[in-house]
């Protein structure tokens, strides 16, 4: 199974922006799929995540209101789109996949790449 993480770029203070993730090898529908971020000498930290039928979301308190975590299982893609982007969302964001609707890195066993976000004028 392979996470392939896309659609990062360089965006101004108060833009938007829409990352994906496309899961290939099995299917997408038996995944809670969630999106973490790394900031430059920062741990990596929970995002948002989604159960399988996308019925149940959770929120970093960061990104509450900002964000929006979704999912396509018939294109085995999730999404993350992005509003209201500061500096402080700057960071290389990864998407992982998991069995349970955590925030816990520990609980997500398979990773992308990463893609990344960069948020200046």
């Amino acid at each position: 199974v392979q996470l392939q993480a896309s659609g990062g770029g360089l965006v101004q203070p108060g833009g938007s922006l829409v990352v994906s993730c496309v899961v290939s090898g099995r299917a997408m529908n038996t995944y809670y799929m969630g999106w973490f971020r790394q900031a430059p000498g920062k741990e990596r930290e929970f995002v948002a995540a989604i159960n399988p039928n996308g019925l149940m979301r959770s929120y970093a308190d960061s990104a509450r209101g900002r964000f929006t975590i979704s999912r396509d299982n018939d294109k085995n893609t999730v999404y993350l789109r992005m509003a209201e982007l500061n500096p402080g969302d700057t960071a290389v964001y990864y998407c992982a996949a998991s069995t349970a609707l955590s925030r816990e890195v520990a609980s997500y066993r398979l990773w992308g790449q990463g893609t990344l976000v960069t948020v200046s004028s």
